[in-house]
Order: structure tokens, then sequence, then C-alpha cells
């Protein structure tokens, strides 16, 4: 069954949807380094199903360059990537370039699409920053054009993911707008908050998923009995290396030989390459706060307040809110929300390892957000982070694409037969 994946960003819900066995026919992102790390995704794919896979290991190890990589994929897979961004003037060579694509699918309709929109004008932080509330963010309006692809493909289903205050923006009114909207294009919804801890994913994220489905189907919201409970921090970096602030690993078989590999999704037991284990350098006064955070969680099991720092640590003037400045990601716990700021600093983000003494890796974050251990993050390390904190966990996508893909086969089977 054919996806779009519009807004695709790094891909993590068009991970979870190939995982479960879909065919992307397109994702549509404008950020350059995201659409290298989704043609590269797609080279991983190509690669794998020619059993020309040696290729894209050596590309981890840094024997070939991306350049040398894309040159042993064919160009239609890396134009599977449509690098644009999604407006009025550009929804026509948009769609252009995937009816092309389509001429030569099997199937020749697309069945479902998938994305969200960027969600900085609804996410409560970007609106807190903004003197203006985001009230004339022309993002707030982006999911109209989702709701123009909608119209021209008629997918049977759709998938829309945002941030809570999707809900409660301008009042509620650009939701209720969307939802006239979708109604009006020949669709049911419904919607719900959901967490991704309860897919399997070693993170407490909350999000809007939206669901739409053509009329002539009966079918309603699912409900998500996923087993088993998510591993905690922990478990998911029981076979990474310990690093100092400032040292990577990057290409090298150099996991931990006997760790128990806790996430199999995220790391199959036959995968020995460790890329991007890349970690920050930090200035010897954060570092002097990254152990006093930890070291004050370790002993008393809470989290180090700003305005409790030494004097000689404390550079802000504001002493009165915004003290939860430094936190950790707890060992015995699964972590909480990694966002898009991870690739500002990695205050939020602390290694419970005092002896570490660091924020997390990219592949760290990766882990938390559920991505594969051969899922290559293009560009530099600031770009990998931003990637890993807008994506949509792909364990959580794999779930929620295995109940579409139930629900549509039966649905085949029952037009088959009748």
């Amino acid at each position: 069954m054919n996806i779009i994946d519009l807004f695709a960003g790094a891909g993590g819900l068009s991970e979870g949807f190939r995982k479960a066995g879909f065919n992307i026919v397109a994702h549509v992102e404008m950020d350059k380094s995201a659409c290298n790390t989704l043609r590269t995704r797609e080279a991983y794919y190509y690669l794998k199903s020619s059993n020309k896979f040696k290729l894209y290991l050596d590309y981890l190890e840094k024997k070939i360059s991306r350049e040398q990589l894309y040159e042993q994929v064919p160009s239609r897979v890396l134009n599977n990537v449509i690098e644009s961004e999604i407006s009025n003037k550009t929804f026509s060579s948009i769609t252009s370039i995937i009816d092309e694509r389509l001429k030569s699918s099997p199937n020749n309709h697309i069945d479902i699409i998938i994305g969200g929109p960027p969600c900085q004008a609804y996410s409560y932080v970007g609106i807190s920053r903004d003197p203006n509330r985001m009230k004339d963010d022309p993002r707030n309006y982006l999911y109209r054009h989702y709701i123009r692809f909608l119209k021209k493909y008629k997918p049977k289903f759709f998938i829309f993911e945002n941030v809570k205050g999707i809900l409660t923006a301008k009042n509620g009114t650009i939701f209720k707008s969307l939802q006239k909207s979708v109604l009006r294009a020949g669709y049911k919804i419904d919607y719900k908050v959901l967490n991704s801890k309860d897919f399997g994913v070693s993170q407490n994220r909350e999000r809007v998923i939206l669901i739409g489905w053509k009329n002539i189907y009966q079918f309603k919201f699912p409900e998500f009995n996923i087993v088993p409970e998510p591993v905690n921090i922990k478990q998911l970096f029981n076979d990474l290396p310990p690093l100092n602030a400032g040292e990577s690993i990057d290409g090298l078989k150099k996991y931990r030989k006997r760790a128990k590999i806790a996430n199999s999704f995220i790391r199959p037991q036959e995968w020995n390459i460790l890329s991007q284990h890349i970690t920050r350098s930090n200035n010897e006064k954060d570092l002097l706060i990254y152990k006093l955070v930890v070291d004050t969680w370790n002993k008393e099991k809470r989290l180090l307040k700003y305005n409790e720092l030494p004097n000689e640590l404390q550079s802000h003037k504001n002493k009165e809110s915004f003290l939860d400045r430094f936190k950790l990601v707890r060992l015995e716990d699964i972590s909480h929300t990694v966002v898009a700021h991870i690739s500002k600093d990695g205050h939020y983000y602390i290694h419970p390892d005092v002896n570490q003494n660091r924020s997390i890796s990219v592949r760290e974050a990766a882990r938390i957000q559920s991505f594969p251990d051969d899922f290559y993050f293009e560009d530099s390390r600031t770009a990998a982070f931003k990637q890993i904190g807008n994506a949509v966990p792909p364990l959580m996508a794999y779930h929620i694409a295995l109940i579409l893909q139930e629900y549509l086969n039966q649905t085949n089977k029952k037009s088959i037969i009748s």
C-alpha cells in the first residue's frame, strides 16, 4: 500500500510504516539536512533489498563518501525525497512528481497520507517565547496544505500528528477549523492524546494523533495494547560504551559485546556497527553543574534547582522562575520528552552516569526516540539532534501502522469475497 509522508522531517513516521510493510511513494520535506537523512535511508532500504548492503556498511565505517554511496543507488530511489517547502506555489510541482511516480507503481493510487506540520506555532514553549503568542505565525495554517493533498489523492486513511497545543491554539479555533475542513473533504475523524511510552518507547512523550478515514469505512479509533512495557534508560544504554564530554565513536564495532540487547527494534542481535555515539564538548562550568545535578539525584532523588547552585556557577539573573534549567535522564526510569532544543544545548539531557559527566550522545537521543541503530542522521551533530527532537518515534508509528494494515487487509478480503 502506498504512502505519502508530508512534513516528513527525518522520517520517524515513515520509518515505522515502512517497518510494517508499507511503500513510501514520497517524503516531502523542506529541511536540507533532514532530506539528506531521508535519502540515506532510501539508500539503506534499496541496498538491503538488492544484496548490496555492504556498501551501506562501508559508508557507516567511513570507507566511502555519501556521494559514492548515492552513486550506487538509482536516482528514482533517491527521488522519493522531494526537498521542497509545502505552499500554494509548490503544490503543483510536488504533486506532479508524485503523479509521475504513481505511474510506475503496481498500485497507482495513494492509500494513506501521514505527517504533521511543524509544531512550533502550537507548542506551549513556542507560544510562551513569542511576544505575539504565535497569533500571526503562518505555520498556524499549514494544516490547510495537508488537506489539499487529501482532496487530490483521496487516500483511504490519513494520520495527522502534532503537539497537544494544537487543541487549544487560538482558543481552539484552529483545531475546530481543521476538523470541519477534514469532514468537508469526505473523512470521518477521531483523535486522542497518545503517549509514546505506551508503545514501547523509552520516553514520556504525549502527542495528538488524529486518524481520518473515508466515509465508506466502518472504523473507530483503535485501542492499543502494547507489550512489553518500555525498558528504562539503564537497560536502553546498557550496551553502549562510556564516553566523556567531547568524545565520540562513529562507525566502529564498539558495542559492549557481553551486554544484553534491551530493545530488538532498536538494535537487532546481528547489528554490530556503532555510529553517531557523539557527545558535546562542554565548558568547565557546565561540567561542574552536571556533576552536582547527578550527585544530588543519586543522594537525594530530587532535581537540583538553579538557585541552589553555588553563586559562582550561576550566570542567569532570573533566579525565581525557570529553575529546572538542568535535568538528568534517570537511569531507573524512561526519559522525559526529547525536543528539538537538544540541538542548542544538552542541559535538559544530562547523562545519569556521574563518571561520564556529560549530556547524552546523538545515538543515545536516537535510542530514546526508538530510532534503529542502523539509522544514520546526516550532516552535523547539531542537525542530527534537531532531526531527532522533531521526529515521531518510529516504534510508536510502527504499532499504529500495524493496526491500519490489519484493518485494510481484512477490508480487502471482505470486498474480494463479496
